[in-house]
């Protein structure tokens, strides 16, 4: 083992861990106010849920023996048998509860990006139960399908970096789902929901950027030169990104705007997630660049036409977003750059895998979709799934939480 490299990965997985705060303070200034309470709230006790789970038996439900190519076993519940002074199955550089803790963190911020969909409406103890079952229905069987030794999708050659089909793909195909069968927001066509913190939505998204890197270069698994490449795809795809919202903004509304910038930087970074480590550095400038106007187009197609109150963008921005990185893997990927790709891609002369990404991102969505559906069938025997209609007008910070982000001190926010 090696304890530069250790040391490398025990600080990545540091900096995901702030990814989930940063996504709480993202999703809080886009809400209204008498909702930043409980769209904090709900990442938080994903925060705490996660872990819990993850110990006891999501990591070895994820990396543990194969079955089917599906999901693991529960040979390491409670971390049994993992110690803290020898290497494990998939990293021989590392102690093996490394591993465990820097993937932990990659289950706790999956859940969490579904609650981008949902708020303003969905009750808080069907969100809890939803993420729990969830997390063992969908999150568990894609991580070990993807990255779980035997593994199907890694067995046909599909490739994920860093969670395009794992954590995007799946969280974003979620959160349509949940956010069409809870419904649209009161009002929905009628009301104009503002932002109502705009230096949050920066603060949240610079923190997403900082932990990022941590999430893409730790994914190496070690201190070398291809966690520098992956550093690097990423800081380029999300740079050019915000450079492309913003010149969208300007099209459109003829101003860049700061809410643009953010939204253009976050959609970049999952744009390279599940290439990062796979493709040319030149190759993460169009990556990048083209991912906001896919993603922006997305957006207003589903809000503009198809009317689905996917309130804060969940899957216009990660689902579609993830899905263009998983494509893009597959045109742009070099296998001289990470031998876990078994071919180029397609813009090399080679169509093998193009493919099987294709392949990775219609089973994701699949098992997105079905696994959604059980959970929520399963909520709905125990709890509703929406809050009253007298609960959602006064907000769900009161009702939910009985607390108040901004409480009333001189009767101007009465």
């Amino acid at each position: 083992m090696n304890t530069g490299d250790t040391g490398f990965i025990m600080i990545c997985a540091a900096l995901v861990f702030f990814m989930t705060p940063g996504l709480a303070f993202f999703y809080g200034g886009l809400v209204r106010r008498k909702n930043v309470v409980n769209t904090i709230m709900a990442c938080t006790a994903i925060m705490g849920l996660s872990v819990v789970m993850w110990v006891l038996f999501g990591y070895s439900l994820s990396f543990g023996t194969n079955h089917g190519g599906v999901i693991g076993d529960l040979k390491w519940f409670a971390l049994n048998g993992i110690k803290m002074d020898e290497a494990g199955p998939y990293a021989d550089n590392i102690p093996h509860l490394v591993y465990v803790a820097f993937q932990m963190m990659f289950a706790m911020i999956t859940p969490a990006l579904i609650t981008g969909s949902l708020v303003g409406r969905v009750k808080f103890k069907a969100l809890f139960f939803f993420i729990m079952l969830w997390s063992i229905i969908v999150y568990y069987p894609m991580a070990h399908m993807v990255w779980g030794q035997g593994g199907f999708l890694g067995e046909i050659g599909s490739v994920d970096f860093a969670g395009g089909n794992v954590v995007h793909i799946s969280s974003g195909v979620s959160a349509l789902v949940f956010s069409i069968i809870l419904g649209r927001r009161k009002g929905y066509e009628n009301t104009a929901y503002r932002v109502h913190n705009i230096p949050f939505v920066a603060l949240g998204a610079f923190i997403l950027w900082f932990g990022w890197f941590g999430f893409n270069a730790g994914s190496a698994l070690g201190a070398n030169g291809l966690a520098a490449h992956a550093f690097m795809t990423t800081a380029i795809a999300s740079a050019s990104a915000m450079l492309s919202w913003m010149i969208i903004d300007v099209i459109k509304d003829g101003k860049p705007t700061l809410v643009g910038a953010s939204t253009g930087l976050v959609v970049g970074l999952v744009a390279i997630t599940p290439g990062a480590g796979f493709v040319p550095i030149w190759s993460s400038f169009i990556i990048g660049a083209l991912v906001s106007p896919i993603c922006c187009f997305t957006i207003s197609f589903l809000k503009g036409k198809l009317k689905i109150d996917d309130a804060l963008d969940a899957f216009g921005c990660h689902g579609i977003g993830g899905i263009w990185g998983g494509i893009a893997t597959g045109l742009f990927a070099k296998s001289s750059i990470n031998s876990v790709a078994r071919w180029d891609g397609l813009v090399f002369g080679d169509a093998h895998l193009f493919l099987m990404q294709l392949v990775g991102i219609v089973v994701t969505i699949a098992v997105a979709v079905v696994g959604t559906l059980i959970c929520l069938g399963i909520v709905r025997l125990f709890t509703p799934l929406r809050v009253t209609d007298r609960e959602e007008k006064v907000g769900l910070d009161i009702s939910e939480h009985g607390e108040s982000a901004y409480p009333t001190f001189n009767g101007l926010d009465s």
